[in-house]
């Protein structure tokens, strides 16, 4: 048996960033990306966002690779939702998503922030945090 902890933060978006996510279908949207993770033996830690973008802390296993779990949330999340017809018109992700791996003791850290997006972007909107994520983490220079 394989023991692995790999903690990591991703970060996607809608498509354009439509801020289409509002509260009660984010929440909706939330709960069966969950259901379906768990279906699939995927380990989401926390799931939280606010209209235009989403924040999953996930724990991959052993024989899971980060391209295939996001592939597996995001693409089955959209399927779903367009099946319920819970967007007009059809919804979808953008492509590209955001994610690093998490020393143990940052994960406390991310919990909280995810958990608090509301609050979060209150003060920050997505754009300058995707920057300053990007630019913390040397996907940009600058």
């Amino acid at each position: 048996m394989s023991y692995v902890n790999i903690m990591v933060h991703a970060v996607w978006r809608t498509h354009n960033h439509e801020p289409v996510l509002v509260l009660e279908k984010r929440e909706h949207l939330f709960q069966h990306i969950l259901t379906n993770a768990k279906s699939k033996g995927i380990y989401i830690d926390i799931l939280n966002g606010h209209v235009d973008h989403v924040h999953c802390l996930i724990s991959l296993g052993a024989d899971q690779s980060i391209g295939e779990v996001m592939k597996l949330i995001k693409g089955e999340a959209a399927h779903w939702a367009n099946k319920e017809k819970m967007f007009n018109p059809r919804f979808a992700w953008a492509e590209d998503y955001y994610a690093v791996s998490l020393s143990k003791t940052a994960i406390g850290t991310v919990r909280n922030y995810i958990r608090n997006q509301e609050e979060h972007h209150k003060k920050k909107t997505f754009m300058e945090e995707y920057t300053e994520y990007m630019k913390d983490n040397g996907f940009l220079l600058g």
